[in-house]
């Protein structure tokens, strides 16, 4: 499935949303649209087992489309943000395992985009910031949340209050992505996890996934009676079933799972 400049593939489980605006993928509002789309997409098919969020070899996107939003009156950001927030959002609910695959840049709504996925690799000459606060604005979808549940609130603010950006490997110390590796291996890279990923336990992935979202939403009582519930569930699973049975009879890692 393609459109003019958001390309979604599937093989082997493994979903790709490519990004594909040059030169650097400005976010527009149609490529914010058609994200929530592909999202919703992704998580309704049983095909698609994991997801690939990816720029291309130059840049993973280097934020809004400025142009677009500089013509844009309060009442029309108003109307707007709400709909912004939501198409990253439906990218962070994916019940999925999503990582994203990051080159060049990523910065404003493209380091946003990138904080939704659950891991995040990326190549050695990767930059990634939210620049917002140079334009006499604050992030606004989902970086003064997200950021700062990922790295904490002090590294948070430091990043929103200069707007300065970051090195891959400075981006690697502070947590901000997981993994550094080198630019031609970056998309390679994310497949493989993907990959891997996509071949495990689909719902007991899903639980693991939500358990881990609503704890760090809530208290730790609420967190535990969430994962108490799925923990149980899963007892009802042919995976379940089928990992205890492979680790008695086979040892474990060995199971395959439908």
């Amino acid at each position: 499935m393609t459109t003019e400049h958001v390309h979604f593939e599937v093989q082997d489980g493994v979903a790709t949303l490519r990004l594909d605006r040059p030169p650097m993928n400005a976010l527009d509002i149609a490529i914010q649209d058609r994200i929530l789309e592909l999202a919703g997409e992704a998580t309704r098919r049983e095909d698609v087992r994991a997801v690939i969020l990816y720029g291309g070899e130059r840049a993973f996107a280097a934020g809004a489309d400025i142009k677009e939003m500089r013509e844009m009156d309060h009442t029309a950001m108003v109307l707007r943000s709400r709909a912004l927030q939501e198409s990253f959002t439906a990218v962070a609910r994916i019940p999925k395992p999503v990582v994203a695959a990051v080159t060049g840049y990523a910065l404003g709504g493209g380091c946003e985009l990138a904080l939704c996925a659950d891991f995040r690799i990326a190549a050695d000459n990767a930059k990634l910031g939210q620049p917002e606060i140079l334009l006499g604005l604050i992030p606004g979808a989902g970086g003064t949340q997200r950021l700062a549940r990922l790295i904490g609130p002090s590294r948070a603010k430091d990043l929103i209050f200069t707007g300065r950006q970051v090195r891959a490997d400075e981006a690697l110390a502070i947590g901000l992505v997981d993994r550094v590796v080198p630019a031609a291996e970056v998309y390679e890279q994310a497949h493989a996890w993907a990959s891997k990923l996509a071949h495990g336990p689909a719902l007991a992935l899903r639980a693991a996934k939500e358990c881990v979202d609503a704890g760090m939403e809530t208290d730790i009582e609420s967190g535990l009676a969430v994962e108490r519930s799925w923990f149980a569930g899963l007892f009802a699973t042919e995976d379940r079933e089928r990992g205890m049975r492979s680790f008695v009879e086979d040892g474990p890692g060995k199971a395959v799972f439908r």
